[in-house]
């Protein structure tokens, strides 16, 4: 499943022949969302490696300011599929984690030892966060898909922090960024390779080029629309523009008081 070659997920991605050389990237360029699931279990050990992968991506300093925590439960996983617009995969994966930026850990740890950690509450120690947390999430993924898992990220575990704060029990200090579905692709699923940015749109020379632009994004991607069953007449530059607009922040809204709140991000 999902086996096509570098060159067909390059082409896939972009419309054109991979580049003459293009090596053999595994499955680095064969990513896709799984949100249908099979009851295959995954076992326990293989999650303990999966958290050991991601323990062993780049963090700054190595402060290590992040945290996971599976839901497992059935009755959590639900209340947690609901903050997360009610999503049938977060119900469904044999396993649901919670990425959370994590200052609590670091906060508690030195003042054991007399430090005050003051500097905790500027902006570049939540952003700090974040990048830990992203980093070792796709580093978990990369080691998942390369087992043959799926995987889906949910960017919904932000549209009720106040919430999920509640529901994982989260201190000061703590707030959820993402979830990820994970298990074995249901039977049948056959989810497609994504069309991506033209490489010239994203990978500038030596200094940004604000004219760059999205070369023949919305016409491929209205191709990929129409074959997913969706409207192509409209673009990705639309859909784009309308998401990122402040009528739809589901929730979102709520963020930087909450972060505020519990000691985060506030200078």
């Amino acid at each position: 499943m999902f086996d096509e070659t570098s060159a067909e997920a390059w082409e896939l991605r972009y419309g054109v022949p991979a580049p003459e050389g293009l090596p053999n990237l595994g499955r680095a360029l064969n990513h896709r969302s799984v949100r249908s699931f099979s009851d295959r279990d995954v076992p326990e050990a293989w999650v303990a490696g999966l958290v050991a992968a991601a323990q062993s991506a780049a963090t700054s300093s190595n402060l290590q300011l992040w945290t996971v925590v599976s839901v497992q439960d059935p009755a959590r996983r639900a209340v947690v599929a609901e903050l997360c617009a009610g999503q049938a995969q977060v119900r469904q994966a044999p396993w649901f984690l919670c990425f959370l930026a994590d200052h609590h850990r670091l906060r508690r740890a030195a003042a054991e030892v007399g430090e005050t950690a003051l500097g905790l509450d500027y902006n570049e120690f939540y952003t700090m966060a974040v990048v830990d947390a992203a980093l070792a999430a796709e580093r978990m993924v990369c080691a998942a898909e390369g087992l043959g898992l799926g995987v889906c990220y949910i960017g919904a575990l932000r549209n009720d922090v106040d919430g999920v704060a509640e529901v994982l029990g989260l201190p000061d200090g703590v707030v959820g960024l993402f979830g990820l579905c994970l298990g074995w692709p249901a039977d049948g699923f056959d989810g497609a390779v994504k069309p991506r940015l033209p490489q010239a749109s994203v990978w500038h020379r030596e200094r940004y080029d604000p004219d760059a632009g999205i070369g023949d994004y919305d016409a491929r991607m209205a191709a990929f629309y129409e074959a997913q069953g969706m409207k192509g007449d409209v673009t990705w530059s639309m859909r784009s523009g309308r998401r990122v607009d402040e009528h739809h922040l589901s929730g979102r809204e709520r963020l930087l008081p909450f972060l505020r709140e519990r000691g985060m991000d506030r200078r």
